[in-house]
């Protein structure tokens, strides 16, 4: 199994694609600091939310969360 992204990978992900966690937050209609709580524990909401962002699915970017039992 690959491991899971590393916070700073999201975040410069995220960059790349011209945008930061806390406006990513702010257009879901969240607080600003509130989809980091997704870098560091599981909530499939806002991990959907980043990697809807990323175009690509949650579960390339946390294997570890999705593992099919």
């Amino acid at each position: 199994m690959k491991p899971d992204w590393h916070s700073a990978d999201i975040i410069a992900a995220i960059r790349k694609k011209g945008s930061t966690l806390s406006a990513i937050s702010r257009s879901a209609g969240l607080n600003s600091a509130t989809l980091s709580n997704a870098l560091s524990r599981r909530w499939p909401k806002g991990e959907r939310i980043i990697a809807e962002f990323l175009e690509i699915n949650p579960a390339e970017i946390w294997p570890s969360r999705y593992i099919k039992k």
